[in-house]
């Protein structure tokens, strides 16, 4: 039997030895979105505004051939891995395009829209890592993320930028589904 004593030097003097022994990198990462399932006003305004300006400036629809956000199936019929990598996928797009708009004009106003997907791309990688890191999509997503590679290579960037920008609130829809799966329809 063990001196209370010695027990307690034991604990207090190994403790820590233990504890270097497990990386906290190894330990799963918290995959926190909950802020993206009920967006602030503000924000919901600034896309809404920035969405406005560019379907004023720009000519409507320029005839692209592909339609990245004409889905036949909804986020709800994937299963929360592809829906992840969904979300991430529109976000990549949804950022690229942010980025470098075609007109000069939108630069500007495309700032705070830009920061604000940027961060929930940020948010999202981190639940990537940690709910679906070696995760292979489903038929249905890899057919659309296929689609989307495709029109990356094909399409003119005013198509994209388009086909983007006009999606901007189905972007955000999906991030919400992400962010609180009950409420995914």
């Amino acid at each position: 039997m063990l001196c209370p004593v010695f027990a307690a030097v034991l604990v207090v003097g190994l403790g820590p030895l233990l504890a270097g022994a497990f990386p906290q990198a190894a330990l799963k990462k918290s995959c926190r979105l909950s802020q993206y399932g009920s967006l602030a006003y503000s924000e919901l305004a600034e896309v809404l505004k920035f969405r406005n300006y560019y379907e004023d400036i720009t000519s409507k629809d320029p005839k692209c051939s592909t339609r990245l956000f004409n889905r036949k199936w909804t986020p709800n019929e994937l299963s929360v891995p592809d829906r992840l990598l969904l979300v991430e996928a529109e976000l990549d797009l949804t950022i690229a395009v942010l980025a470098h708009p075609t007109v000069h004009k939108l630069a500007e106003r495309s700032q705070q829209p830009l920061a604000f997907f940027t961060q929930a791309r940020e948010d999202l990688r981190g639940c990537v890592a940690a709910e679906a890191p070696s995760h292979q999509p489903s038929g249905k997503l890899r057919h659309w993320l296929q689609k989307l590679e495709t029109a990356k290579k094909t399409e003119t960037a005013s198509c994209l930028e388009y086909s983007t920008v006009v999606h901007l609130f189905q972007v955000l829809h999906d991030l919400g589904c992400v962010a609180i799966p009950e409420r995914c329809t």
